[in-house]
């Protein structure tokens, strides 16, 4: 599972709080692999009710293989640690709605997390509006598609990063 007294030193966690952390691992671990698939995360509190779970594992699994290994678990949570920054925050929030990685928010992006969310409850063309609307309001250089600062003018007056928090 890896050292986890190293891991206090590259995360937002002290020692106590990686223990926590592994001992929550090690029980969400049910077929004892060392790492967490998507069925297994689905057990942490936090994971049940989110739509955009996958979304949150593909920023979380660093090497691609569609598990968290321990040392990504941690890497993953200290951004949502009360010690973690606000800017590590809205880059993770960006992260979720980037879909195809390029570092932008494309109206293709927005659509695809956005129906996550909302599934059934709006017909494809009322979502689309909204998407629409959503780049047309935060676009303000005019490219089509929403840049991480663009993303950060907009959300940065909700607060956001102060509700990203997971407690250990």
């Amino acid at each position: 599972m890896g050292n986890e007294s190293s891991l206090g030193l590259c995360s937002n966690f002290d020692a106590d709080e990686i223990k926590k952390l592994g001992r929550k691992f090690r029980k969400l671990d049910v077929d004892k692999s060392g790492s967490l698939s998507i069925d297994e995360l689905s057990f942490f509190p936090e994971s049940r009710m989110n739509p955009l779970v996958q979304r949150v594992i593909d920023i979380f699994d660093a090497d691609g293989n569609g598990e968290i290994n321990f040392k990504e678990f941690i890497d993953g949570l200290s951004q949502f640690s009360v010690k973690g920054d606000k800017q590590t925050k809205l880059r993770f929030a960006f992260n979720v709605y980037d879909m195809d990685k390029d570092g932008f928010i494309s109206n293709a992006d927005l659509y695809k997390s956005l129906k996550l969310m909302v599934g059934a409850n709006l017909e494809d063309v009322q979502l689309q509006q909204v998407v629409d609307k959503t780049i047309i309001y935060s676009d303000t250089d005019g490219d089509g598609k929403i840049s991480f600062e663009e993303f950060c003018a907009v959300v940065s007056s909700m607060d956001v990063h102060e509700t990203m928090v997971v407690p250990i």
